[in-house]
């Protein structure tokens, strides 16, 4: 009988290891040149402000389709209106989405303006030092905690972390407080295996804020263009 129960336990195990085999090769064969990207974030991942181009993510897909011919790229697009950090956390926590995780090329991630906003009272006409102080604390928690559950869902895909833009140009008592943030947010990413930082703050340093921008924070497509652009230079996909 034992005799019996190790031959059955030998064919479940070659069946099943025949059936993951040819499930993998028809997975691959399936998916062929198709690139997936999953970009997680706030309205500014969303779109608003642009929403015929869809932001940087419908413009970013556009170039890189147009850059790779024959491949065709797919931007999953978790961009969600008044999102913080801690929104994204419970977005990876969802079973729809936790099970695109391991399946994706990249991830993009793009959050934290709201946290540094709301940390304040809801905009950054006056600044409480201390709360965004402490604001800054929980969002690299959340930030930290974000990477590694990216990381250990799927290692093999890079992680591509934007770093925040001044909303407001010409309010330079602001530029201090976003460059602390950015520099901690490039510190995290740089902690972290296959993770790429990108800065976004730079490009609209010095421009004509209604060229740029649709409201008071988020962008037109011009906008979005240039985060798109800085993406494709800055990453070689």
């Amino acid at each position: 009988m034992k005799k019996i129960f190790t031959i059955l336990a030998l064919l479940v195990a070659i069946t099943v290891g025949v059936y993951s085999y040819v499930t993998f090769f028809d997975h691959t064969e399936a998916k062929g040149n198709q690139k997936t990207i999953m970009a997680f974030g706030d309205s500014l991942t969303y779109g608003k402000g642009d929403r015929k181009e869809q932001g940087y993510v419908g413009q970013l897909q556009r170039e890189l389709n147009k850059k790779h011919q024959g491949t065709d790229y797919q931007i999953l697009n978790y961009g969600v209106v008044n999102r913080e950090s801690s929104g994204v956390l419970k977005e990876l926590a969802n079973i729809k989405t936790a099970d695109h995780l391991n399946e994706t090329d990249y991830f993009i991630v793009f959050i934290g303006t709201n946290d540094l906003i709301h940390s304040n009272g809801g905009d950054l006409s006056k600044l409480h030092p201390e709360k965004i102080k402490a604001a800054k604390k929980d969002y690299l928690d959340n930030m930290n905690a974000i990477l590694k559950i990216l990381q250990t869902a799927n290692k093999n895909a890079p992680v591509i972390l934007l770093g925040l833009y001044n909303p407001y140009p010409e309010g330079h008592h602001i530029e201090k407080y976003i460059d602390d943030w950015n520099q901690s947010i490039q510190k995290l990413a740089i902690s972290h295996e296959n993770v790429k930082y990108i800065p976004t703050n730079e490009l609209f340093k010095g421009k004509n804020k209604k060229q740029y921008f649709s409201d008071s924070l988020h962008l037109d497509d011009d906008g979005y263009r240039l985060i798109a652009g800085k993406i494709m230079k800055s990453y070689d996909f």
